[in-house]
């Protein structure tokens, strides 16, 4: 079983990249989408675009943020063992 879980010490660290690179392409593609679709429907190239790519901006720094704080605490929970 150890030599099962020593084969996959690279997990951790290929879920955290991807959970990172899903917090800044998800919203940016949905904002981009969502923001040209508006900008056309109401005429109003590029505001609602630029609007929404910086929400989407922020929400990305956030979402980063949030999981750091929790990859941070399993990090000290481990080193304490």
């Amino acid at each position: 079983m150890d030599n099962k879980n020593n084969n996959m010490w690279w997990r951790p660290g290929l879920i955290v990249f991807a959970q990172v690179s899903a917090s800044i392409s998800v919203p940016i593609i949905i904002a981009l989408i969502v923001g040209k679709y508006l900008d056309k429907k109401y005429n109003s190239d590029p505001w609602i675009f630029l609007s929404l790519t910086l929400v989407a901006f922020i929400v990305s720094i956030y979402s980063i943020w949030k999981n750091i704080k929790i990859y941070i605490k399993e990090v000290e929970k481990k080193e304490k063992k």
